[in-house]
């Protein structure tokens, strides 16, 4: 074959884009350079940019096409005619003699290689701007699957040339500030990965997202990988926790969440790049597309390719549905969240108490508000004007210009790797996907305001709702003795503050946990043949789909609960307070009215340290420590610290230690630390004792001052009574802060009292308190205000 217009991909490496594109680039590269490490990439040629340009000349297309363009740039010419007259003309060229023999015979050593009269191949094209550090180019360009012969390869190849100038491109490139006439199209000609009997997808090298370095996200649907990219179904998804992937004992996933899977791309006869969509069975949208090995041996590839490349990347893999093989068949530079500057975090807050019409997945962590355009295809797109919010049924390139005029994207499919997640991003616009149903729930011209701030899930609220918008600084934040932790209640949100300069989780609550991600009451599940209300049983069993041991079910869900939030802040310390529900809490989780008593007064009643030892309870108290467990035993997040609250004497104390310690949890095993709240007078009078047993105290200034005042924290009109500033409440605490002094125990505080009372900082200070739990978006000026207080060298009172 003639040398500059087909080789075989291995030939080409990471600085050859302006030869063969970008994506061609990186395929060759990692042939080329990270077989040694493991990484399966299907064999391929690369038909060359010069190859293209030869096949403009031979064709005489150049004036053309320049005419064409300059129609549009001067003289305002209709992009949908311009781009039609010039895929046309693409469209009627021949292949110059040597062009065409080139690949065929390029074709013919992949048949030969493979040792196949005729192979399967991908035709995928490869631009030169394309997959590069600073701009996606996601879809632009055509890519043609399952083809096999010859007059089929060359019709696919011609299909790619015409792709370089399909409205979307052209549009695109204008927007990202590329010259058409300087950007060359190269074809790869790659093995086919026989995904469509298997599965396919993406994985990113961090949380595209939030931008968390830590972690490796896969996502995973049945069939042809296109059908995912393309936003057409919502794939099951897994999070994998980098630091632990090199130790062979450990599997380190940290989540992982079944998709619907509703549908899959597979092959079909009969023309070129035959393939179609199907429906899934039950069976299949029940059960995840990889098993756990699976997705580790993905998660070190990609950990590979980041490591060789530098930098964060996006990359696609598929599984032979032949041989069993998993491959990686794409590798590109992210090209948002890496694009980051890192100094400054921007937080939204909105308060509402409103349901929302329409919930989905989240992407990105911002707020935005306008009318519904529902829109059911790309011909309506006049009715669109710029500020609506986009409501359709999924996005692919077509669809870029409109989305980029959008206030926000909402979509009824697609996962967080689906084109519409991909794009939002990039162009910064807020979006949900995989809502299931918006364009069925929503109205045209309803005015509507779309949330991503509740972690992993996005939410469309009826009107136009107040929301705040902040801007964190997060240059020049001073060095504390004192500890400055968070508290955080989402999983889902936990990765959106790993920028925060703070000192670790201060405070995770079991409870909400629970409550957000479970739902469900655990001795419903422990006992579900007693459960007698039908339709919680009907609720339960959606719930727990997949799950043979509903058990399994709670212990998984708060395992990964906990271990997205012990992740976000790893090796910093993560303190996860165990369950807290009052009995009347615990009622309202799906099945806990059969389960729980009714108590005149809850606060005071079973709950804390009580319930865990109380025969009635002990076994749903085991599948939390079973989870905690798993957490710093098989995902590696030892940095957990597990604190006991509401324990009100040094005996209840004793026995819930002897639990943890059957269920694997000892004290001092492992360097497992376990605290206590020191929430309750007792806790202050016997805090010598308590420091015995635990190693370490967290203040819960809010029961403390309760119960220290015996005022009803929940009582509006006691609530000029409620201080913890109370001169009572300070010298409890001044107590047992020299208490853990004395007896060389661990001492902090979790509340918002330090930094709404400049007055109650400088206090804790002046005792020399070793931690400050707080909310985010307070944790910045509340570690100026320490850092100032003890550069003053501040004194207790």
């Amino acid at each position: 074959m003639r040398n500059d217009l087909v080789r075989p991909l291995s030939e080409f490496g990471k600085d050859d884009v302006g030869e063969v594109g970008g994506k061609n680039a990186s395929l060759g590269e990692m042939l080329s350079s990270l077989k040694q490490r493991g990484v399966r990439v299907p064999e391929g040629v690369a038909v060359t940019v010069t190859a293209f340009d030869h096949y403009l000349d031979h064709n005489d297309l150049r004036e053309p096409i320049d005419t064409e363009m300059e129609r549009l740039r001067s003289d305002g010419a209709d992009l949908r005619e311009v781009g039609a007259n010039i895929r046309r003309m693409i469209g009627r060229g021949e292949f110059p003699d040597d062009l065409r023999t080139a690949m065929l015979d390029g074709y013919a050593d992949l048949c030969e290689l493979y040792g196949q009269p005729e192979v399967d191949v991908a035709i995928r094209s490869s631009a030169t701007a394309e997959d590069l550090p600073d701009a996606s180019f996601a879809g632009q360009q055509e890519t043609l699957l399952n083809v096999t012969g010859e007059q089929d390869v060359l019709h696919a190849v011609r299909r790619c040339y015409t792709s370089l100038f399909t409205d979307r491109a052209i549009h695109y490139r204008a927007e990202k500030g590329y010259d058409t006439e300087t950007v060359g199209l190269s074809v790869t000609i790659q093995k086919m990965v026989r995904s469509g009997s298997a599965c396919a997808g993406v994985m990113f090298t961090l949380d595209p997202d939030s931008g968390f370095p830590d972690v490796v996200v896969v996502n995973g649907s049945w069939g042809l990988g296109e059908h995912l990219v393309g936003g057409s179904v919502e794939p099951d998804e897994w999070v994998v926790h980098k630091p632990g992937i090199a130790d062979a004992d450990l599997h380190p996933i940290i989540d992982h969440v079944r998709g619907a899977k509703q549908s899959k791309m597979v092959y079909a006869t009969g023309e070129i790049a035959p393939v179609k969509i199907v429906d899934t069975r039950r069976r299949e949208r029940e059960t995840f597309v990889l098993d756990d090995d699976e997705v580790m041996q993905l998660a070190r590839w990609a950990v590979a390719i980041e490591d060789h490349y530098g930098h964060p990347m996006d990359i696609e893999w598929a599984k032979d549905g032949d041989t069993g093989e998993l491959f990686v068949v794409q590798a590109r530079p992210e090209t948002v969240q890496s694009q980051e500057g890192g100094q400054t975090i921007r937080s939204y807050a909105l308060h509402t108490s409103d349901r929302p019409i329409v919930e989905g997945i989240a992407i990105g962590a911002s707020v935005a508000a306008g009318p519904v355009k529902i829109l059911t295809s790309l011909a309506d797109a006049d009715r669109f004007v710029d500020g609506d919010v986009l409501v359709t049924e999924m996005t692919d390139p077509d669809w870029v210009p409109l989305m980029s005029r959008a206030s926000a994207v909402v979509t009824d499919r697609g996962g967080r790797t689906a084109h519409a997640a991909i794009i939002s991003r990039e162009l910064g616009v807020t979006a949900v996907v995989g809502s299931g149903e918006a364009t069925r729930l929503l109205t045209d011209g309803q005015q509507v305001t779309v949330s991503c701030v509740d972690g992993d899930s996005g939410k469309v609220f009826d009107g136009v709702l107040d929301w705040e918008t902040e801007e964190i600084d997060l240059t020049d934040v001073p060095e504390t003795t004192t500890q400055i932790m968070m508290n955080l209640a989402s999983p889902g949100a936990a990765l959106n503050w790993w920028r925060m300069p703070a000192d670790g989780i201060g405070l995770a609550r079991m409870e909400f946990i629970i409550n957000d991600h479970i739902k469900v009451h655990p001795l419903a599940l422990l006992r579900f043949d007693d459960v007698t209300d039908p339709e919680v049983r009907h609720i339960i069993e959606g719930l727990a789909i997949g799950y043979d041991d509903l058990a399994d079910y709670f212990v998984d869900r708060v395992t990964h609960g906990v271990a997205r939030i012990a992740a976000s802040q790893y090796p910093k310390p993560v303190i996860v307070r165990l369950s807290d529900f009052k009995s009347n809490e615990y009622a309202d989780l799906v099945g806990g009215r059969q389960f729980e008593p009714e108590e005149e007064n809850p606060m005071l009643g079973w709950r804390g340290a009580r319930r865990y030892y109380s025969p009635a309870y002990r076994a749903a108290f085991d599948l939390e420590c079973r989870a905690l467990a798993r957490v710093r035993g098989d995902l590696g997040l030892d940095n957990v610290i597990i604190m006991v609250p509401f324990c009100r004497t040094p005996g209840e104390a004793d026995k819930v230690l002897e639990i943890l310690a059957a269920n694997g949890l000892a004290r001092g095993e492992n360097g497992l630390q376990v605290y206590v709240m020191c929430e309750i007078p007792a806790n202050v009078l016997l805090a010598d004792e308590f420091a015995e047993r635990f190693d370490g105290f967290s203040i819960g200034s809010n029961d403390l001052t309760q119960l220290t005042l015996g005022v009803d924290r929940d009582s509006g009109e006691l609530q000029d009574l409620f201080d913890e500033r109370d001169p009572a409440v300070k010298r409890a605490i001044t107590m047992v802060v020299e208490a853990a002094k004395r007896t060389g125990t661990k001492v902090g505080i979790c509340g918002q009292g330090p930094s709404d009372h400049p007055d109650f900082a400088e206090f804790l200070v002046g005792l020399g308190i070793d931690s400050m739990s707080l909310n985010p978006d307070v944790v910045i000026s509340t570690r100026h205000r320490v850092a100032e207080l003890e550069a003053a060298g501040v004194r207790p009172d």
